[in-house]
């Protein structure tokens, strides 16, 4: 028997609902997995690591009158984004770390070094200047290492010879304003770094 035809579009939008809830039902997760998958993690090293404001009532000691200038640049990060050297020591004092995945001594020290660079965050800006290394080999080294602060490439080794490294594990110390304090071209572990920031950086 056929059913009248006001029963059947009476049922209609029931049956519309259904049919919405169902196809939500269906696609909602795949939707959202394949954002989930879109959206990538930030890379290690780039420009979410720069530095935030500079604390209030940081203390400072002054640069030793006659220091050198420490040798500026701009590099890329690991991210792609651009970054100026002297911006950052404009503000407070920078700590570069010379290294590569693949330095024996590099592995030994990151973990620590990047330790420090966190209880000092905002302080003092820790920025490492990596060469000889490709992303594939160094985004899993500075994700394992924790390493939370800016890193750039430098390929060509134009900042490496600016600075006068011959090898990884060097660090170099810059104050306020961009006196070279120190470099130590065989690098420092983090105990060692710790007292020297302390000694020519950090006051009180």
């Amino acid at each position: 028997m056929r059913r009248p035809f006001f029963v059947r579009t009476a049922m209609l939008p029931a049956l519309l609902v259904v049919a919405a809830l169902a196809l939500g039902a269906c696609s909602g997760p795949a939707e959202e997995s394949a954002a989930g998958e879109s959206s990538a993690p930030a890379a290690a090293g780039g420009a979410g690591t720069l530095p935030g404001p500079v604390p209030a009532g940081l203390a400072l000691r002054p640069a030793p009158s006659g220091v050198p200038g420490a040798p500026a640049f701009t590099g890329t990060l690991t991210d792609g984004s651009p970054l100026t050297v002297a911006n950052l020591w404009a503000e407070r004092p920078v700590v570069l770390l010379f290294f590569s995945s693949w330095c024996t001594v590099c592995v030994e020290r990151q973990s620590a070094l990047s330790d420090l660079a966190r209880s000092y965050r905002d302080r003092v800006v820790f920025v490492g200047v990596v060469s000889e290394d490709e992303p594939a080999d160094l985004e899993p080294y500075l994700r394992e290492h924790r390493v939370e602060f800016p890193v750039v490439f430098d390929r060509p080794q134009t900042i490496w010879q600016s600075y006068a490294v011959r090898e990884p594990g060097a660090v170099a110390m810059v104050a306020k304003g961009g006196g070279l304090l120190r470099g130590w071209p065989g690098g420092l572990d983090a105990a060692e770094l710790d007292a020297k920031l302390r000694e020519l950086v950090i006051a009180g």
